[in-house]
């Protein structure tokens, strides 16, 4: 097996050695252009890529792929986002993903506690608070926040994450609701009663919204203009599943019309092309109450370390 690895792994413990024992060739190029990658793919006769869409700065795709001999794709997440999965079905190259390993993926919180760690930097103004001491400033006036335990807090999507979230909420001591169609049948005649929520009255009701769910042609762009438009409580709207879950300029429309309070995100819907054309990161930097990270949710040594020792070992 003659492996490209695409994404950095020498910070983690043990996987370098691993990836060495499942190949015949080994070539690491975790910051290599497309071009480079795809010179290599030809050069070497690569047949197997891994890779990870957090610090992929393009997409894996005809433009990459065509004429190379890769006939495996072996992404150590649970989203595709970053690899074209129609011209691979299309080229019979097979891709492993994470996304139906729960045995694993039940033991990954990290994204769930990013998203409540944007939560409270919002509610807190916790960047703004640093860049203001830095500056040999202290006044607290200007940053006044909100406190968790006092708020209404909507979850949509009430799978894994969702549920992490929905604990973490719930710790804090905040009323909690959910909306997720999908998992009604799961839940309990008192959680429906007390909890559920369909989604006009959680924009009603809600202080914060988070959302945690999957990119689909029922998802994308769920968030919008519309449903921004129930808003009674300017809430502030947290988003580590993808960028294209929301409609990005109604999302800046919102925040400059003071419908929404806030948006933190550790997505953009075009993480694979210019940043600079981001009207998320563009209204970021022109002030606008948006934090954004770069796609770091489940970026912590821990959870990567059993993320790549898992997806390597199907290999």
């Amino acid at each position: 097996m003659k492996i490209a690895v695409i994404t950095p792994v020498f910070h983690l413990d043990g996987i370098v050695q691993l990836l060495i024992n499942k190949s015949n060739e080994l070539y690491l190029r975790e910051e290599s252009s497309k071009e480079q990658v795809r010179n290599l793919l030809l050069k070497r006769n690569i047949d197997t890529i891994v890779c990870n869409p957090n610090q992929q700065t393009y997409k894996i795709d005809e433009e990459l792929l065509q004429g190379t001999n890769v006939n495996l794709i072996n992404t150590c997440s649970t989203g595709m986002n970053h690899i074209d999965v129609e011209y691979c079905k299309k080229q019979n190259i097979k891709i492993l993903s994470l996304t139906k390993d729960y045995e694993l993926i039940k033991q990954l919180p990290s994204t769930s506690e990013l998203a409540f760690g944007l939560m409270l930097s919002l509610l807190r103004s916790i960047p703004q608070s640093k860049q203001h001491v830095s500056e040999y400033n202290w006044d607290y006036i200007p940053f006044i926040g909100r406190e968790v335990k006092s708020l209404t807090i909507g979850i949509i999507g009430y799978g894994r994450l969702g549920k992490m979230m929905y604990n973490y909420c719930k710790a804090f001591g905040a009323n909690v609701k959910v909306y997720d169609p999908y998992k009604r049948d799961e839940m309990d005649d008192a959680f429906l009663l007390n909890t559920y929520c369909e989604l006009t009255d959680m924009f009603k009701q809600c202080d914060v919204i988070s959302l945690h769910v999957h990119v689909t042609d029922e998802t994308k762009y769920m968030i919008n203009k519309d449903l921004l438009g129930y808003s009674k409580k300017s809430p502030y709207i947290i988003n580590t599943s993808r960028g294209e879950i929301v409609n990005e300029k109604d999302i800046v429309e919102a925040l400059e019309n003071k419908v929404i309070s806030g948006y933190g995100a550790d997505v953009v819907e075009n993480e694979f092309d210019d940043l600079q054309a981001s009207p998320i990161i563009q209204a970021m930097n022109q002030g606008e109450n948006i934090i954004v990270t770069p796609h770091t949710g489940g970026m912590t040594i821990e959870g990567q370390t059993r993320a790549y020792k898992w997806a390597i070992n199907k290999l």
